[in-house]
């Protein structure tokens, strides 16, 4: 099968170290920020964290989405003010600590649909981005169990009400990452 490549941002960093160090930044500038955008909630808050993190998979590709993803926890576990409710070590381990390590798995998945070619298309790109969404909840549920007493509880706490802007997160991410493919290849 051979691979796509996803938009203008993968093109552009592709085989250049620099650029490819510019573009982690950037996406991690991207993810501190979409912590920002968040309405709080108990146990989990709910942020702009996965819309960017699906996106930035789906643009950069797996493996600079990912790098990008891991590079923003390492930011957080050494005590930067990059997650909603800060940073270190003791935020990581805390209850969105699965949440937030699931988001590497989304942002490598979620890239490597679009490397595949998900990205084509919108419903396909839509696909990706829900696809890409479930190592969040798969990862972030079980850690939050261990918090909240059970797994019944972590998904009344930490799923049920977060289906809603989930459902437009995924459908926004997948829209971006097809528009952006769609622009790349007019070029």
């Amino acid at each position: 099968m051979t691979t796509y490549t996803p938009s203008l941002v993968s093109d552009w960093a592709r085989g250049n170290r620099l650029r490819q160090v510019v573009s982690v930044l950037a996406g991690t500038v991207l993810l501190a920020l979409s912590a920002r955008v968040e309405i709080p909630f108990w146990p989990v808050p709910f942020s702009m964290q996965t819309f960017v993190v699906l996106a930035l998979g789906m643009v950069y590709g797996p493996v600079l989405g990912a790098a990008t993803v891991l590079t923003y926890l390492a930011e957080g576990l050494v005590g930067l003010p990059v997650f909603v409710g800060g940073g270190g070590p003791a935020y990581l381990a805390g209850p969105t600590g699965g949440y937030l390590l699931g988001m590497v798995a989304a942002a490598w998945l979620a890239g490597y649909l679009a490397l595949r070619g998900w990205v084509r298309h919108p419903l396909t790109a839509i696909a990706a981005a829900a696809l890409g969404n479930l190592p969040v909840y798969a990862l972030g549920i079980p850690w939050l169990a261990v918090w909240v007493g059970s797994i019944e509880q972590a998904i009344v706490a930490g799923f049920m009400p977060f289906i809603p802007g989930a459902i437009l997160k995924v459908i926004g991410a997948g829209l971006v990452a097809w528009g952006m493919a769609h622009i790349s290849r007019q070029r």
